[in-house]
């Protein structure tokens, strides 16, 4: 498959956390489950262990999912190699098909899988797997050019104040800097950012343990507030700009995030605090007309039982991973292709034409 550009050797992380890399012949992620009282990496021989560590949320955040899936499918080609020969590709086909099934709501997942597809349509077919590796590195490297170029679009709105951020939208949940993070960690070597407000993010409270650690990481002052705390925050002391990531944009603009991001764009409203949404076009579905449309991935009761000690007899447990923000409670949709403020269907039209 020819190279219509040229592909690094290795993507670089410039927050050098590397949530997603490839290394020794294989997938190499950081196990975001074990942060931030340890620092544990998982190697993927295969893509079911890939598949695994993307349910299981070892590797989570929508371009990271991608990134992951991407190098995945070069595991995948390398199996069927080995198994099928040279009539690798219905196998490869049907094992793709698998992956791309892991979680059903961030976009960014399929996305890669037909990209990763389409590369290995397009070769010769004797020996795909350097050509699908660099079609990998190059999605995880224009993640990375699309994170810088958002941070600094992001930035550019931004005034001194503080700001508030839900779950993580960090170099954890990408191949690196962050969407929401990239601007945040802009913001802050700009000198406008004073503080981060971080909401916890229950249940699996990413904000606490993800989102904080990145910003202690670099002295970034953050303060951890539960959910909950969010709106009285607005009240007393507002946040110049509520700041996410999303797992998906539909084509009117709403959006869909980690639950939670609903409640934090309505309080934002009602105190007048502007709601900005970092995401790359890959993250936006023109296939789906709006947020209703999308399925919203429903996770084990279990893990919210945990933070409770157990099950309560008697009582069942709802728990969506995902809710819908529509597009009139968002202030600013920053991609790497321009801002849409607000968006709208025109706005994502244009954004996606470019």
């Amino acid at each position: 498959m020819p190279q219509q550009n040229p592909v690094p050797a290795e993507a670089v992380d410039p927050s050098g956390i590397h949530a997603v890399t490839w290394r020794n012949g294989r997938l190499d992620l950081l196990d975001q489950r074990c942060l931030p009282g340890e620092t544990r990496r998982i190697a993927c021989e295969d893509v079911d262990a890939a598949i695994d560590c993307i349910r299981e949320m070892v590797v989570r955040g929508a371009p990271a999912i991608g990134i992951t899936a991407a190098y995945a499918a070069v595991l995948a080609a390398r199996h069927r190699l080995q198994v099928d020969g040279e009539n690798w590709l219905p196998g490869y086909r049907a094992d793709l098909a698998r992956l791309s099934e892991a979680r059903p709501t961030a976009v960014n997942l399929a996305w890669a899988v037909r990209q990763m597809l389409a590369a290995a349509e397009a070769g010769d077919g004797a020996d795909p797997e350097a050509a699908l590796l660099a079609a990998a590195r190059r999605i995880h490297a224009e993640d990375i050019a699309m994170n810088q170029a958002m941070a600094r679009l992001g930035a550019d709105l931004l005034e001194a104040g503080s700001v508030i951020t839900h779950c993580n939208a960090g170099a954890l949940a990408t191949g690196g800097l962050g969407t929401a993070l990239g601007v945040i960690r802009e913001g802050w070597r700009q000198g406008k950012i004073t503080r981060v407000w971080v909401d916890e993010t229950r249940p699996w409270l990413q904000g606490a343990r993800l989102t904080a650690w990145e910003l202690a990481r670099e002295g970034i002052p953050a303060t951890v507030i539960t959910d909950s705390a969010a709106a009285q925050l607005m009240r007393r002391d507002p946040p110049a700009w509520a700041i996410t990531g999303a797992d998906r944009v539909a084509a009117n603009g709403d959006v869909v995030n980690k639950i939670g991001t609903y409640s934090l764009a309505v309080a934002a409203r009602h105190h007048g605090v502007r709601f900005m949404v970092v995401a790359p076009t890959s993250t936006l579905d023109s296939g789906v007309a709006d947020g209703d449309a999308v399925c919203i991935e429903q996770r084990d009761a279990g893990e919210i039982w945990a933070a409770a000690g157990g099950p309560t007899p008697g009582a069942d447990a709802h728990n969506p991973a995902f809710d819908v923000t529509p597009a009139g409670l968002v202030d600013a949709l920053v991609t790497e292709r321009g801002v849409a403020t607000p968006p709208s269907k025109a706005a994502i039209a244009a954004l996606n034409d470019r």
